[in-house]
């Protein structure tokens, strides 16, 4: 259990994100501060009785903060706890799951509109004064994107989102998801993750929306990608480890794939030796898909509903991982 309000103390750990101003606006009363670094948060952690973090947070922290009881995830994912240190110690685990659904689904899809309409390559020519003529093949012009296919692997908060905004471009769209019976919402038709095989040689775009767990880790290989069609172009929203990113370079630079947008990589931030920083035909953003001017607020609507049903003795917290 939390001491009372009176008695609390948050902690918020994050690089940059401005969680404790946000709060403080909210005149919560309750007591916190913030820190911006794995030294800080080790120095300070003894104080905390709950901790909002996400990429600063290491296991071996645990067995400094003897008063924590509940950790709050700045982010969806939360492979970076270890769940057994946690249990052991009694600290309860929520994911920020859902909180930036709406703008991870706008962001992967104005990948696939910047990747149909070659906003990349407009963009250089812009920056070497070039003014492209007309183009004779059809293979290199920009492209429509009513009538083409769009698979989701992954039709959760995010994948589901990104349904909608697709079928206002009038694309045709499949989901893949683990459990077909959940609905296939605003796709046209919805299918076990285990028919991926099939599935990516009739895509023109395969955005991945998934959650990384074991059957999604490498799930997108040199077999996926051999799958795909040579006018295909993949989207990555999800995780960095959902791809084999060699075999993707490998596809990239081989022309085997038209192309891919990646917000995403296996080690952040991508090393600045990566071979994908000089593929033409790959987008790269710095995982800022679900960045956005409202994102604290959003994460601390969580927090608040999460503190409340502890304080109330509840027994499930809202996106509980533990």
């Amino acid at each position: 259990m939390l001491p009372p309000r009176d008695q609390t103390t948050i902690c918020f750990a994050h690089v940059a994100y401005q969680l404790q101003e946000r709060f403080v606006a909210r005149n919560s009363g309750i007591a916190s501060f913030q820190v911006r670094s794995p030294e800080e948060l080790l120095r300070r952690i003894a104080e905390a009785d709950v901790l909002v973090v996400s990429g600063l947070w290491r296991d071996d922290l645990v067995e400094r903060a003897q008063r924590l009881r509940f950790i709050q995830s700045i982010g969806a994912g939360t492979d970076q706890f270890g769940r057994e240190a946690l249990t052991q110690r009694g600290i309860r685990l929520a994911s920020a799951r859902g909180v930036n659904a709406q703008a991870v689904a706008e962001h992967a899809i104005a990948l696939v509109l910047a990747l149909s309409r070659r906003l990349p390559e407009a963009r250089d020519n812009q920056r070497g004064r070039i003014w492209r003529g007309m183009i004779g093949d059809l293979s290199a012009r920009e492209d429509e994107l009513g009538g083409k296919t769009l698979l989701i692997v992954g039709l959760g908060d995010i994948g589901g989102r990104l349904a909608r905004l697709a079928k206002a471009f009038d694309m045709r769209v499949v989901g893949l998801r683990r459990d077909p019976e959940n609905g296939a919402g605003a796709a046209d038709a919805v299918h076990r993750m285990e028919e991926l095989p099939a599935l990516l040689p009739e895509a023109d775009f395969v955005a991945l929306t998934c959650p990384l767990v074991k059957e999604t880790e490498n799930l997108i290989d040199a077999v996926a990608l051999a799958h795909m069609k040579r006018s295909a172009f993949l989207i990555n929203v999800a995780r960095g480890r959902c791809v084999d990113q060699a075999a993707l370079v490998k596809n990239l630079s081989e022309g085997r794939i038209a192309g891919a947008a990646v917000d995403v990589a296996v080690e952040e931030p991508l090393a600045p030796a990566s071979p994908l920083w000089n593929i033409e035909t790959a987008l790269i953003t710095p995982h800022t898909a679900g960045e956005t001017r409202r994102y604290e607020d959003n994460v601390l609507d969580i927090l608040e509903d999460n503190l409340d049903r502890l304080w109330r003795g509840e027994a499930t917290l809202r996106n509980q991982i533990l």
